[in-house]
């Protein structure tokens, strides 16, 4: 069982997840028990050389001869990819000539209105250095995703070669029927960035680059991604884009760290943020890269459909789900209920002409779709079966309206139907909306770097793009990030001698702040430094960087403490400005800010600029702060987002697990994510009906932070669905995954599966 991490676009589950903090729940109380035994199954690990790769190479195969090197990396990072023993795995800690060791995980797949509202279209007027216009002319963007439908007529123009890690070939086309599950992902990626035909995306002149890391059903390795990186690398492209990820908020992720070495190289490296939110946290690598542009998802102009029901004022959100036909209803309809929408569920359901309600999971989005048709229902709304909204879409285009909406809203609407005895009706509102960060969208901040993630934040609703043999609408902040790479590209033509920092300088500095319904900001760890405006962007004439600030972690014991960070502000104009360097003007009590009273800058030129955050940690509420520092002088105030913590953060202490076969018959793996390490986990197996306790699966006590798992060549227990609870506990806080796990048939768990 591998950890997956999704193309940001639809996540795949084979197991239900329910993140909870300060959980309450009807399980029994957890018993006390022994260690149990690990694994000792073949696994694939990435290690990290603390020198030379070679030398730690040449170490571990004299130490471990049976074991298999597999890939070297050179240049996205300093280690390679190993096959040994799970026993063993341990033991490479002890060398000296290794820094640290990631198990392998896998990858998997999570504009006509977005590109002017960025900005997009206003830049084709203006002209770079050479006299050539502003639309990606020249420029190297690699999308490393599913691969690329390079027959695309909107597509083969610009797309100019790459590399399929799957195959090993210089062949990335998509996944086709006949090679398995087949793929569209990387296309409508491609199509965002650098369409020219009836779509035209941010920079339609940009030369493609594909590189396939994801293969049927989207599926891919932590050692994939990184080699595509590597070649990307290797071929110098200019700016690179991975709409992948996964749950693991971790910033020393292999992927994040691969990134991280692009950027040295000189790319500008941009990645989607993820589809977990609103909660936060919720980022997962390689969004948590330090020196990548992470995107997030905004809204570009729609007409936003809501239900409402009668008599009552709650109004639910619909979301699309990308290849089905946009829902357009304009009188009332009753709703009825279907379950999961199985084949036996609709044996007692009349939905002849009516709104059918239905959950998420047991069987695919398109099979819950053409049962509701051949019911005769009018629509299908399918709710979440975790907390929160979802995106998602079918492969084969499917003409009926669905939609999707939030758990909270789809146990409502049940509880209505359920609870009253007449029939209840549903009556669709629209409303003109714009730039709202998408639920959806995943919130920072970044855990142990308490960074602020999302950098930013793109259009990455109902988004119009490429896909194999047509066109196709899809959500996700995998739609996201490819408008700031398609941005990247137009600033890098524009000034073609900016570091992959200052063009991230650019975009941030340059970013529109959103603002919620009530007129209040958006927290940075949810919108970053604001939405893509890449017009000013192309036309910034003041950076300053970092774009956001971390002051760290603080404890109530620690003593009063001046922390300092460094700004660097360039004037890119063609006259000297004198900057000010503004914190926020009321300050609560313990808490002061030392900033230089100006800074003047000549044309051409930069500064340092010191802030110091003077901070007494004990007259400070626990939790996190947040701000801004303005930086004027320039032709507009730049804004630049803050956070501190004072405590421990109040992160989710356990993330990412995962559950399943392992791969011969019979065997079983786990894989789990403790994002500051445990004092105690485990996971403990109930009744999914009477919530009686049955055992442990595992415990492990004093673990350190970074990815824990185990393997089973059989699990003595008889086939069937079991309730699991995992449990990790750190610093007097406990969080607990509550999931439901298959033991069995590898057919039953596959029939499982959600889109």
């Amino acid at each position: 069982m591998k950890n997956v991490i999704t193309c940001l676009l639809a996540v795949v589950l084979v197991c239900t997840i329910n993140i909870n903090t300060g959980f309450a729940t009807t399980f029994p109380e957890i018993p006390v028990v022994g260690e149990l035994e690990q694994s000792n199954e073949k696994v694939v690990v990435i290690v990290t050389a603390s020198g030379q790769v070679n030398e730690a190479i040449a170490a571990v195969s004299t130490a471990f001869p049976k074991s298999k090197i597999r890939k070297t990396f050179k240049r996205a990072l300093n280690g390679f990819s190993i096959e040994l023993m799970e026993s063993e795995v341990e033991m490479l800690h002890s060398f000296n000539e290794i820094e640290r060791v990631d198990k392998v995980v896998q990858y998997s797949t999570n504009l006509d209105g977005s590109v002017p509202f960025i900005g997009g279209e206003s830049m084709r007027g203006m002209l770079d250095p050479s006299g050539e216009r502003l639309t990606g002319k020249g420029i190297k963007v690699a999308v490393i995703d599913t691969g690329i439908d390079y027959s695309h007529p909107d597509l083969k123009a610009n797309y100019k070669g790459g590399y399929d890690v799957i195959d090993y070939d210089r062949d990335p086309m998509e996944t086709i029927a006949s090679q398995g599950p087949p793929t569209f992902h990387g296309t409508h990626v491609a199509g965002i960035i650098g369409a020219n035909g009836k779509v035209r995306g941010v920079a339609p002149e940009v030369d493609l680059y594909a590189y396939r890391a994801l293969g049927p059903g989207g599926q891919g390795t932590t050692e994939q991604v990184i080699e595509a990186i590597e070649k990307a690398i290797e071929d110098e492209v200019d700016v690179l884009n991975l709409s992948l990820g996964n749950t693991v908020n971790g910033p020393d992720w292999p992927t994040s760290i691969a990134l991280d070495k692009a950027v040295e190289e000189g790319i500008v490296a941009v990645t989607s943020n993820g589809n977990s939110g609103p909660n936060m946290w919720t980022v997962g690598s390689p969004g948590t890269s330090t020196k990548a542009i992470s995107v997030g998802a905004s809204a570009p102009p729609l007409k936003t459909p809501y239900i409402t029901m009668a008599g009552l004022e709650k109004e639910v959100t619909l979301y699309p789900i990308g290849g089905t036909l946009p829902w357009t209803l304009k009188r009332d309809f009753e709703i009825v209920e279907a379950g999961y929408g199985l084949e036996e569920e609709w044996e007692d359901v009349d939905a002849q002409n009516k709104i059918v309600l239905i959950k998420r999971g047991m069987i695919p989005f398109s099979e819950k779709a053409k049962a509701a048709q051949k019911a005769g229902a009018k629509a299908m709304l399918i709710y979440n079966n975790l907390p929160g909204s979802f995106v998602g879409a079918v492969e084969q285009g499917i003409k009926f309206p669905v939609v999707s909406i939030s758990k909270e809203d789809g146990d409502w609407i049940l509880e209505q139907i359920e609870n009253k005895k007449e029939k209840q009706y549903a009556r669709t509102i629209y409303r003109n909306e714009e730039d709202f960060i998408a639920p959806f969208s995943s919130r920072g901040p970044v855990t142990q770097t308490w960074e602020v993630k999302p950098d930013l934040v793109a259009p990455g609703v109902a988004i119009d793009s490429t896909v194999p043999k047509g066109y196709l609408g899809l959500n996700g902040t995998s739609m996201s990030a490819p408008h700031v790479a398609g941005a990247a590209a137009l600033v890098k033509q524009a000034h073609p001698d900016w570091t992959p920092e200052q063009i991230k300088a650019a975009l941030m500095n340059t970013a529109k702040q959103l603002v919620k319904e009530d007129g209040e900001p958006y927290y940075p760890y949810e919108q970053g430094a604001g939405r893509l405006q890449v017009d000013k962007a192309v036309q910034a004439k003041t950076l300053a960087y970092p774009g956001s600030l971390t002051f760290g972690k603080y404890t109530k014991e620690d003593p009063r403490e001046k922390r300092t960070v460094t700004f660097t502000i360039e004037n890119h104009d063609e006259h000297t400005r004198t900057y000010h360097v503004k914190p926020p003007f009321e300050a609560p009590d313990g808490l002061q800010w030392e900033v230089p009273f100006s800074t003047t800058i000549k044309p051409g030129e930069k500064a340092k600029v010191d802030v110091e955050l003077d901070l007494f940690p004990a007259v400070l509420a626990e939790g996190i702060h947040h701000g801004e520092i303005a930086i004027e002088g320039g032709p507009e105030p730049i804004i630049i987002p803050y956070v501190f913590f004072i405590e421990e953060p109040n992160y989710p202490r356990a993330m990412a697990f995962n559950f399943g076969h392992g791969d011969h018959p019979g065997e079983y793996r786990y894989e789990l994510y403790l994002p500051g390490g445990a004092e105690e986990m485990g996971i403990a197996l109930y009744d999914p009906d009477t919530f009686q306790f049955i055992q442990f699966l595992d415990t492990k006590k004093d673990i350190g932070r970074g990815m824990v798992g185990a393997e089973w060549t059989d699990i003595d227990l008889p086939e069937g669905v079991y309730k699991a609870l995992v449990y990790a506990r750190k610093d007097g806080k406990e969080d607990t995954l509550e999931s439901t796990i298959l033991i069995g048939s590898q057919l039953l768990q596959d029939k499982r599966k959600d889109e």
